[in-house]
């Protein structure tokens, strides 16, 4: 019963881990309220329809939520693009595009909700293993993730007392329910792939008083992943030369 008409705020909940995370926070009769840019198909309480990159869409949506809600119980800083990075040419605008959405529109919610969090608040902030680990190529998002990271133990110092703040680190998570191959879920100490349920049950837990000790800290969900050194030859991983 502990969120039972509390007031949820998804950024980024209409599709994948935050839709995820709204249907969990729905079951618990919460009051969730999303904001996201596509057409809305997710069940919530509100829906606010715009691009978080833009200053006056978070100032209009915090608006909002103060005039219908009064104050808020979490936030969930979920949304996220990528542009890629310097392989594809990856250009200043797109670069500083996904850091707006990933970063920026972060740290600017939680600046405009700051006096309307309740007591015994809690901020999430979606990172990425990929803020410690990267592919080639993937320079815009990793470096929203890094940022994301950062700015969560700097705001848990910040609103010390006031609101806990914590980041959740998803590695591999099949928002599809997708085909995949044995050597897929083998690169996993679980032996499996991580599905957005596993996100949610863990923002739901950050978000709870049985976490009411946990402020400024992040948690890897990634099935081992990010923990195992790989060598040519060992545990059958072979390199192989890519032709081209």
């Amino acid at each position: 019963m502990e969120f039972e008409n509390k007031v949820i705020v998804v950024t980024g909940g209409n599709n994948g881990i935050g839709k995820e995370i709204v249907k969990y926070f729905n079951n618990l009769k919460s009051k969730t309220v999303v904001i996201d840019m596509d057409h809305q198909n997710v069940d919530c309480e509100f829906y606010f329809k715009g691009d978080i990159s833009c200053k006056n869409v978070l100032e209009n949506f915090s608006k909002e939520i103060i005039k219908e809600f009064k104050s808020v119980d979490v936030l969930i800083n979920n949304a996220c693009i990528s542009k890629r990075g310097i392989l594809s040419k990856c250009t200043y605008e797109d670069f500083l595009y996904v850091l707006k959405v990933g970063v920026v529109a972060s740290y600017y919610l939680s600046l405009l909700l700051k006096d309307s969090f309740s007591k015994n608040a809690s901020i999430v902030n979606i990172s990425s293993t990929r803020a410690n680990m990267s592919q080639p190529d993937t320079e815009s998002y990793t470096s929203a993730k890094g940022g994301i990271s950062a700015l969560t133990h700097s705001l848990a110092v910040s609103l010390a007392g006031k609101v806990r703040v914590n980041s959740i680190s998803p590695g591999w998570i099949d928002n599809k329910q997708s085909e995949w191959e044995k050597s897929d879920y083998y690169q996993h100490l679980t032996r499996s792939i991580g599905e957005a349920k596993d996100i949610a049950e863990m923002v739901v837990f950050l978000s709870s008083s049985k976490a009411k000790f946990i402020t400024g800290e992040n948690i890897n969900i990634d099935g081992g992943m990010s923990k195992q050194m790989i060598y040519h030859g060992d545990n059958n991983w072979r390199y192989r030369e890519e032709v081209k």
